[in-house]
């Protein structure tokens, strides 16, 4: 069996909805589980959705809902001939379920909102996906993720609870399985003991697929994407990439710690524990060989410079009041507030009396932790940064990717260089 997992991009629309269906085609007779991101941007539709709920501007909340609902019944009615079919009905009772939440106000919880409203994404996305392809002569089953995938109540980084998620999944695609169906589900959420909607962190559903890998001791997890494998940059930022065919687990992980987009960073673990191969494949060239990552490197392998650039970022500088050293007391308090704020660092380093540390410039999470670290220190920040990371680096990348830029700060090891610049 196999797990397959498509992005927004590769549903953005009916078209791709039909590709979709077309890959899976060729896959006939697998056992598949299926997992399906929100469709095209719509999760960043559904957080200005959330935005203005939290701010209790209902009506402009209920005006962005209906936009988005339009767009789905728009995919629908391209992909289906038939008017009656159960899927108008499903989804409408869906956006039925946000509705009623935006019209009873916000709690004063940002993220339990959040969670609630913006995994509609995936619930749209997989059933109007599972409803085209029992159209076409796939069949298939939708299931809720939320019954099955279990976590506890931190909203926007639900923890995963092992024990019960074990127990969950088989039963569930064993029994889809034996009625002849591939199992189609959601990535990215998660369901509290109480019965609320979590999610995994963004971009989650790469992770959610390799949950599913490790606990059915899958032979393999694609996910299908819109570049021909895992490439040595962003082509969008850095021109004249180069396609990686083989990468190590440890070399996967690496890249996602730093911040490369190609997979979730917590994707990487769960494969690795059962030795499961991770293939990155295109949707758009589906008989292309892409990228697999598997255990180790072949002997002799050398790859190209990995860069990884992470804009909008923050440089923030914390100094003892009193020119005391910046001792490990006070090291271990500062890390304690960037853990209580939930503020991860991308790069640290410090001095005698200062610590600096360059972060994603999340303004909402930020705020409070600058409060919080000025009742003891004195705090500057720089914004509007970059942190270039190259992985392998060599004279012609440092070269490339500096020139022109002012560095504020900057680390090298043997095979790794990150700076911020601006």
């Amino acid at each position: 069996m196999q797990v397959f997992k498509f992005g927004g991009a590769s549903v953005k629309n009916a078209a791709a909805v039909r590709n979709v269906a077309q890959i899976i085609k060729g896959f006939s007779g697998e056992k598949l589980v299926v997992i399906v991101s929100a469709m095209g941007k719509t999760t960043n539709a559904l957080e200005e959705v959330v935005n203005a709920h939290y701010q209790k501007n209902t009506q402009q909340a209920l005006d962005l809902l209906a936009a988005i609902k339009n767009n789905h019944i728009s995919i629908v009615q391209e992909l289906m001939t038939d008017a009656n079919n159960a899927v108008y009905e499903q989804l409408n009772q869906t956006f039925r379920v946000v509705e009623d939440r935006l019209q009873q106000g916000a709690t004063s919880n940002y993220g339990f909102e959040y969670d609630q409203i913006v995994s509609l994404g995936e619930l749209l996305a997989t059933q109007i996906v599972a409803a085209y392809l029992n159209t076409v002569d796939i069949a298939s089953q939708w299931l809720d993720v939320r019954h099955l995938v279990h976590t506890d109540n931190t909203y926007r980084e639900g923890q995963i609870q092992w024990k019960t998620t074990e127990k969950d999944i088989p039963t569930a695609i064993h029994a889809v399985w034996e009625s002849g169906k591939i199992a189609l589900t959601q990535g990215f959420l998660g369901g509290t003991p109480e019965g609320f909607t979590t999610t995994l962190g963004r971009e989650g559903s790469d992770y959610t697929a390799a949950v599913f890998a490790n606990i059915l001791e899958s032979q393999g997890m694609t996910v299908w994407k819109d570049v021909p494998g895992i490439l040595n940059a962003d082509p969008r930022l850095v021109e004249n990439t180069v396609k990686i065919p083989v990468l190590s687990y440890y070399e996967a992980i690496e890249m996602t710690y730093y911040g490369a987009h190609v997979i979730h960073p917590k994707t990487i673990k769960p494969l690795q524990n059962k030795g499961i191969p991770l293939y990155v494949r295109s949707f758009v060239k589906p008989d292309e060989v892409g990228t697999v990552v598997q255990t180790e490197l072949p002997a002799n392998t050398q790859l190209p410079p990995v860069v990884v650039i992470k804009s909008n970022q923050l440089l923030v500088s914390v100094f003892s009041n009193d020119f005391s050293f910046m001792a490990e007391e006070n090291l271990s308090d500062i890390y304690e507030l960037f853990a209580a704020h939930r503020i991860k660092t991308n790069l640290t380093q410090n001095a005698a009396i200062s610590f600096s540390a360059c972060i994603d410039n999340t303004p909402m999470r930020i705020e409070a932790l600058l409060e919080a670290l000025e009742e003891d220190y004195t705090v500057y920040k720089n914004e509007g940064l970059t942190l270039i990371t190259i992985r392998h680096y060599t004279p012609e990348a440092l070269e490339q990717h500096t020139e022109g830029r002012e560095i504020l700060l900057s680390q090298k090891s043997r095979h790794t260089i990150q700076m911020v610049v601006r």
